[in-house]
């Protein structure tokens, strides 16, 4: 009660009984407009125990792990930055807990960028035939922090000095054997104290193909900087990416990271500018190849794993493109689509948006794209990426006007969405759900920390969202495939969440992922795979109250 002195009047506390009533009638009304509220209104007993349990872990770990009146460090904070809280993730309560739980789908991500970059760059150097080249000698520190590097597969041996490369004898795109480059790897020339040798030649590859914990700390540098250095990288593992071998490695090893980590489908977004070379012969396959490769690997894992329900391909095009590019691309996609459709689910723009062609400039391309899909019959639904900016009234941010009257299903991040009221009243209206990715934009200086990120006004405002990782083999989560980590942000982050609130977007996951071309939200093996999470749910929710009972206490 508010009162705190005795002996007031009858009259007087009416008045405080009225007043504290028409408070909790003012929180609750505001919380029925959460997006979250009917899934936490709807929770079993025992989910409700483990929601508990989680307010009351979450807190102690609040003031003992980040806070300062506990044993944390005083400069830390819950919500602090996520590559500086990354050391101490793991060692918490909370990750045991966001780790087992049931994710549902992933519905944003970048399959090149998805997994661990240490596991790739082992596979690349056990691969017979992987050659890599310069434009550049690399015979200087300069050289090796600006030096544009890629790699393919040769069949033939190339002869020449593995060392050549690193001296300034070296002829620009001369290929060099990547498993020798890496023995005769120069110490002390990457940095003052890299090692020389395999150790030295794998940690300066990881520097050129992540974003450093120091990179992602400089938001002084803004936007522009980080995004040219992100997009850089996917030049350097395009090449050893779509070499047949290494393409079936990487992404049954997806599978397998993406399944230990509580996601039983996965949407993937793929850029189709790559060369695809076929194993042995080095030979450049059509790009529909990927779609067959891909489809065998999956058919064969879900065999093996009867509890995993799938993945589709996000087909995507580089918005930097000229427009002729682009439609060229868009043809390849409709093609595609006629010879895989059950694995070619859509159709996206990537790259960033703030340097790349706007929805609106593509306009006449798009509503192309749409007449030529309704002609020959085939539904490509859109996905697009929308609204990742900072800048208000921008033609990026106005990408998310574009978005939802060209029909897309979904919006990729939707970062500036919050500025936009009425387009916020339309995403709910035509259930457009939201794909955040709280990870990425802190990485890639949109926002300082987790704490101003937009997620829980999206929620507040009951717009569908779910949470996602986008590319978290080079922003930093290390882990293949890791959704966990940025669910525990949000669970870390955020009070009005707890368990309930992730568990709903979780769930709003599986309502709004791939698995027919016409979203349809109520078709049978949409409820199919809602019930199969809701069970998966109700045992997890078990699990959180055996394991961390004695926190009901």
């Amino acid at each position: 009660m508010i009162s705190r002195i005795n002996g007031h009047s009858e009259e007087h506390q009416k008045l405080e009984a009225a007043y504290l009533e028409d408070r909790k009638q003012l929180i609750e009304k505001e919380r029925k407009l959460r997006y979250d509220y009917s899934f936490k209104q709807s929770l079993s007993p025992v989910a409700k125990r483990a929601c508990n349990i989680v307010v009351k872990l979450r807190s102690h770990e609040s003031e003992t792990v980040w806070g300062s009146n506990g044993t944390g460090a005083d400069d830390e904070f819950p919500g602090m930055m996520f590559t500086l809280a990354k050391p101490k993730i793991k060692t918490t309560k909370l990750w045991e807990i966001v780790r087992k739980m049931p994710k549902g789908a992933l519905l944003h991500s970048h399959l090149e960028a998805m997994v661990n970059i240490k596991w790739f760059w082992g596979v690349v150097l056990d691969t017979p035939g992987m050659y890599m080249f310069s434009d550049i000698p690399l015979d200087s520190q300069t050289a090796f922090e600006n030096a544009k590097i890629q790699f393919k597969y040769s069949p033939e041996p190339v002869t020449g000095t593995p060392s050549d490369i690193f001296s300034s004898s070296y002829e620009a795109s001369n290929l060099v054997s990547a498993k020798e480059a890496a023995k005769a790897f120069p110490g002390g020339v990457f940095t003052s104290s890299s090692p020389a040798g395999v150790d030295g030649y794998l940690a300066w590859l990881e520097s050129k193909t992540t974003i450093t914990p120091e990179e992602s700390l400089k938001h002084h540098e803004g936007i522009g900087k980080i995004w040219a250095k992100f997009q850089s990288i996917f030049m350097v593992l395009n090449g050893a990416i779509w070499y047949e071998p290494i393409f079936r490695k990487f992404v049954r090893h997806l599978f397998e990271k993406l399944y230990e980590d509580g996601i039983f489908w996965v949407d993937l977004r793929v850029a189709f500018h790559m060369q695809f070379q076929e194993e042995g012969t080095g030979r450049i396959l059509p790009k529909t190849e990927v779609l067959r490769v891909f489809g065998e690997i999956l058919n064969q894992y879900k065999a093996e794993n009867p509890e995993f329900w799938g993945s589709r391909i996000i087909w995507t095009s580089l918005r930097i493109l000229d427009h002729e590019l682009i439609k060229e691309n868009m043809k390849e996609c409709i093609e595609a689509k006629e010879s895989f459709p059950e694995i070619v689910a859509g159709f996206d723009l990537v790259g960033q948006e703030d340097l790349g062609h706007s929805l609106h400039e593509l306009i006449p391309e798009l509503l192309w794209f749409k007449q030529e899909c309704s002609k020959r019959n085939l539904e490509i639904p859109f996905y697009f990426h929308a609204g990742e900016t900072v800048d208000e009234g921008s033609a990026a941010d106005d990408n998310a006007f574009d978005a939802i009257l060209l029909g897309t299903k979904r919006i990729g991040h939707g970062y500036s969405l919050c500025r936009h009221p009425h387009l916020m009243e339309l995403v709910k209206e035509k259930q457009i759900c939201i794909e955040t990715c709280p990870i990425s934009n802190e990485v890639l200086r949109l926002t300082a920390s987790i704490l101003s990120h937009p997620l829980p006004e999206l929620v507040a405002h009951g717009v569908p969202t779910t949470i996602n990782n986008d590319d978290p083999g080079i922003l930093g989560q290390e882990d293949s495939g890791s959704l966990s980590h940025d669910y525990w942000q949000a669970l870390q982050a955020f009070g009005n969440f707890g368990l309930g609130g992730i568990g709903s977007l979780a769930r709003t996951s599986v309502k709004f992922a791939t698995y027919d071309d016409h979203m349809d939200l109520e078709s049978k093996v949409r409820l199919d795979k809602l019930a199969l999470w809701d069970s998966k749910w109700e045992e997890f929710c078990a699990w959180v109250v055996e394991a961390f009972g004695e926190w009901e206490k």
